[in-house]
């Protein structure tokens, strides 16, 4: 194992009519509140209404965001935090999934500091301020709801970048799995992609003596594997909604992280696609994670290929670790594409014409990325080239 150190101050409320505890986790300094959602489906739902209810009980002041993006975007962002100044806000409560949890990080941060917030994403300045902020979480997804990071997308240069402060933890999140029963059919498949792609970034080191943490590893994946065909025909079954949340938080709350460094470099592709499509981010996974196991499976064949055998229980007799490993792709891509993911980029009708421009967002200037492997521009038009 690599040395570390860990450290998670966000307080996990988690169970059916956990919302009420609103009530003991919002600051009681807290009086002025942004509330910060998407779309609007938390009014379709009933959430919102309860959430206004309980904080007018409280005798808190309410201002709202609404509208945040699927990627989340820096005009959204800088214009919560100019609303957070203009309106003193002292406390943030994001209502939504990880999009509008990654927004509100941003909004947090924004809201103290003095110089443009893309400085703070693109590791360009740093701050130790935030308006303190929790979440009400409503899509078993990013795990957002118990890490730092966050991902904002500047429409304006095409880029989308992953970030995160000791500060952008948030101070609370509540999970009831009954606010998850709303989430559609298509956002319910990216979820599952993305809390599994989680796992699968983790999964592939060159850390060593990591039996513990592979077998968390995998048995979060077997999990999700196991509960997800049937979630994708009974979405409004708590049971399995809730077996779906709590594998979401877990695949990144810093778990899975203790002792082994993960590789990242298909969220670092992702993000570079999605940045110049704004396709959903579980879709884009969907497609690229199979290419990428494929494309760098000799960096370390058995790591394919412990995967294979014991998550997706391929038969290793008389195969070498490369052909167990690729099997194991194989069976991930049948797994994805049974329950509804895409697996073309062609299935958002993207094609090779901004090939090179996404090439160029995911390098972000630099020569090469990754940790399982280092991939270089090449490598990178290789992966995409393959997944078109």
């Amino acid at each position: 194992m690599d040395t570390f150190t860990y450290h998670n101050p966000t307080r996990l409320v988690f169970g059916k009519g956990t919302l009420e505890k609103l009530k003991e986790e919002i600051p009681s300094h807290a009086k002025r509140i942004l509330i910060v959602y998407g779309g609007g489906s938390i009014k379709r739902s009933g959430l919102y209404e309860q959430i206004l209810s309980i904080l007018k009980e409280m005798d808190r002041e309410v201002f709202e965001l609404a509208g945040v993006e699927p990627n989340p975007r820096l005009t959204t962002v800088k214009r919560g935090a100019d609303l957070c100044r203009k309106e003193e806000i002292d406390f943030i409560l994001a209502v939504g999934g990880g999009s509008v949890i990654d927004c509100t990080k941003a909004i947090a941060v924004g809201a103290r500091y003095e110089g443009d917030i893309w400085e703070i994403i693109t590791r360009k300045a740093t701050t130790d301020k935030a308006l303190p902020f929790g979440t009400v979480l409503t899509l078993a997804a990013t795990g957002s709801e118990m890490n730092a990071g966050s991902v904002i997308t500047n429409w304006d240069t095409q880029e989308k970048v992953g970030w995160g402060l000791p500060v952008t933890y948030p101070l609370f999140s509540i999970l009831d799995p009954v606010n998850t029963f709303t989430v559609p059919l298509n956002q319910t498949i990216y979820g599952i992609v993305d809390m599994m792609s989680h796992v699968l970034e983790q999964y592939f080191t060159h850390s060593p003596n990591t039996p513990m943490l592979d077998r968390f590893c995998e048995s979060i994946l077997n999990t999700v594997i196991e509960t997800a065909p049937h979630m994708v025909k009974d979405l409004e079954n708590y049971e399995l909604r809730e077996t779906l949340l709590y594998a979401g938080t877990m695949a990144l709350n810093g778990t899975l992280s203790m002792g082994m460094l993960g590789d990242w470099s298909t969220h670092r592709i992702e993000h570079a696609v999605s940045a110049v499509y704004d396709i959903p981010h579980g879709g884009g996974l969907a497609i690229l994670f199979p290419h990428w196991i494929r494309y760098t499976i000799d960096a370390d064949p058995s790591r394919a290929a412990k995967l294979a055998v014991r998550v997706f229980g391929v038969d290793p007799a008389g195969k070498s670790d490369r052909e167990v490993g690729l099997e194991g792709v194989d069976r991930l891509r049948e797994f994805w594409s049974s329950i509804g993911a895409p697996s073309r980029l062609a299935d958002y009708d993207i094609d090779d014409a901004k090939l090179d421009l996404m090439v160029e967002k995911a390098l972000l200037s630099e020569k090469e990325f990754g940790r399982f492997q280092k991939l270089s521009k090449d490598d990178v038009r290789a992966i995409l080239q393959a997944a078109l």
